[in-house]
Parts: C-alpha cells; sequence; structure tokens
C-alpha cells in the first residue's frame, strides 16, 4: 500500500522487451535502499524490483502485457522521468490516501494553467463504473495524492503547489499528456455497492 506522497524522481535509463513483458532500468536516490522483490511505485504503478546494479545505481522492474495496455508505461523511454514512492511501513506516517499502486485507467491533460503561485490542471477520462470523483474527494494522478474539484462525470481538475509541481513530474505534463489514474477505494467500493 502506498499513500500518493512522492519521495523521489526517477530516470529511465533502459527500456528493454522480452515476449510481451518489458524491462525498465531506473535510477534514482533511493536505490541503494531497496531490495529485490520489493514494491515501488513508478508513476501510480506498483511494480516489483527484480534486479539492482550499485555500480550505475539503478534498479529494474517489469511490466507485462495488461499493465503497458491500462497504463501509460507504454510510452516511456530512456530519459523520462517518474514519480516514485515505497510502500508504507507498518509504522509510517499517512500523509495522503489510500493508494494501491492499481491503476484504473489513463486520462489526458486538457490544459495546463499557471496562476501565479500555482497551477491549475485540467484532466479527462472515459466515464464508465466506478469511476467516480467527488468534489474536495481524492485522487491519485502519476502516484501522487491530490484533491479533486470542478468533478464531472469523465473529468476533474487539480490545483499543484509549489512544493509538489517541484518535486514532482507534474513540471513536465502539458496539454496532451497522458497520465496515471487511481480512483480513491473507498469510492470505488461504495460505486460497487449502489451498483454505480
Amino acid at each position: 500500500m502506498f499513500t500518493g506522497i512522492i519521495e523521489a524522481l526517477g530516470t529511465i535509463t533502459d527500456v528493454r522487451t522480452e515476449g510481451t513483458n518489458r524491462h525498465f532500468t531506473v535510477a534514482s536516490p533511493f536505490f541503494s535502499e531497496l531490495q529485490i522483490d520489493q514494491s515501488v511505485s513508478h508513476d501510480g504503478v506498483c511494480l516489483t524490483v527484480v534486479a539492482l546494479d550499485a555500480a550505475a545505481g539503478t534498479h529494474t522492474v517489469t511490466a507485462i502485457d495488461e499493465t503497458l495496455h491500462v497504463t501509460n508505461l507504454g510510452q516511456w523511454a530512456p530519459g523520462r522521468r517518474v514519480n516514485l514512492e515505497r510502500c508504507l511501513s507498518a509504522n509510517g506516517r499517512f500523509d495522503g490516501h489510500i493508494v494501491q499502486g492499481h491503476v484504473d485507467l489513463t486520462a489526458t491533460c486538457e490544459s495546463v494553467q499557471d496562476q501565479n503561485g500555482s497551477w491549475l490542471y485540467r484532466f479527462r477520462h472515459a466515464a464508465g463504473p466506478g469511476r467516480v470523483t467527488v468534489e474536495k474527494g481524492s485522487i491519485c494522478i502519476n502516484g501522487v495524492s491530490l484533491t479533486c474539484f470542478n468533478s464531472t462525470d469523465d473529468g476533474f481538475s487539480v490545483a499543484i503547489i509549489p512544493y509538489t509541481h517541484a518535486h514532482t513530474t507534474f513540471q513536465d505534463l502539458q496539454a496532451g499528456s497522458l497520465v496515471n489514474l487511481e480512483f480513491d477505494i473507498v469510492g470505488k467500493y461504495v460505486a460497487r455497492l449502489l451498483g454505480k
């Protein structure tokens, strides 16, 4: 489980295809603290560390075909930066919201507005069962826990403070960018119970 509070930015250094799987090698500031078989959120996608390279300061993760189709990982290439978060320890502080690392679908960034001290982003996604946002409710975008507003059946807005802009890949997003969405797990259960 994750909280949507990004620990660091990583950089994709290598992408290798093997059958229907794709292996991503990532350089990060905390590679030396990782272990094989550890879960790490990469832009909101929970992936397992399968290899470590101490000399290069990298770890490698593998995405299967299903993950590549549901997320934006199919677009990842060397040089791309990704948001990283290690799973929450049992005695950790819970600062964001419950994030599973199980991306529901991708969304497109429709617009970015610089508001002279913050940034306003608008996202659009395919409407469907369980894809629920509520005013001032939680949403996870590329692994970042955020509060949404101007919520509709197929879109919502978020406002980004300078700290988040500087320490996540939100600084790289622009109109047309594809992002990973994970809807609030509590909202998804409620929607399922209500048949929505």
